[in-house]
């Protein structure tokens, strides 16, 4: 199950709305990982616009709720064009901030608006293999393991090879997400869950799962390079 929202406009386009938030990641007092804004911007419209591809959809703007503060609008904008320069990709940024009322907390809420023309669901009726590639990250690991966070760069790149479906893995973890893909039942390889508890949080979405026909299987080895995650 995907978490984009897929709205049919026309006969030939569909609207694709994905969203991702985060709460007590930031500069305040109060908040469980301090980071710069930048940063939570940037891992906020990481999640977001790697669901809106996942589908198909062509990312053409994002919209920050922004529980931060004023002072925080800036920092998120930062990391939000650090993620559409990883994908040569640029686009307007809106949204709204909350200067009334301020939090002990920081909170974020993103939205990436896309389109998809109809018919570009990605269909899998060939004989495949799934792989891991990035690890799952959450937290202040993020910061200290950056080698091993997927790039945007190499994940659009993966999206756009015929015949591939990538999922991006979220908080409920590899083993929740691989069900998604899976047409065997046979669950999460040894080879995989020997390296990387698939059952950890990847809140940002640091690792993602590749479905892909096994000709490809020498290109996705080529592009990935050691951030695919074990080997038969």
């Amino acid at each position: 199950m995907r978490d984009s929202l897929v709205l049919p406009i026309s006969e030939s386009e569909s609207l694709i709305i994905s969203s991702d938030n985060s709460g007590g990641i930031g500069l305040k007092e109060n908040d469980f990982v301090r980071v710069p804004y930048e940063i939570v911007g940037y891992y906020s419209f990481r999640v977001a616009v790697m669901e809106c591809l996942s589908v198909g959809g062509n990312p053409l703007s994002v919209v920050l709720h922004n529980f931060c503060g004023d002072e925080a609008w800036e920092g998120l904008s930062r990391g939000v064009k650090q993620g559409l320069a990883e994908l040569a990709m640029d686009f307007p940024i809106t949204g709204s901030t909350e200067t009334n009322m301020p939090l002990l907390q920081s909170a974020l809420g993103l939205i990436v608006i896309g389109k998809r023309r109809n018919g570009r669901e990605k269909q899998q009726n060939h004989p495949r293999k799934i792989s891991l590639i990035g690890r799952p990250l959450v937290g202040e690991d993020v910061l200290k393991q950056q080698e091993w966070v997927a790039p945007l760069s190499l994940y659009k790149s993966l999206c756009e090879l015929e015949g591939v479906e990538a999922l991006p893995v979220g908080s409920k973890g590899i083993a929740y997400e691989w069900r998604q893909l899976d047409r065997s039942g046979e669950g999460v390889p040894a080879y995989i869950s020997n390296i990387v508890d698939i059952e950890k949080s990847s809140g940002p979405s640091t690792c993602f799962l590749l479905a892909y026909p096994i000709h490809l299987e020498e290109e996705i080895k080529r592009q990935a390079g050691p951030l695919l995650v074990g080997e038969e």
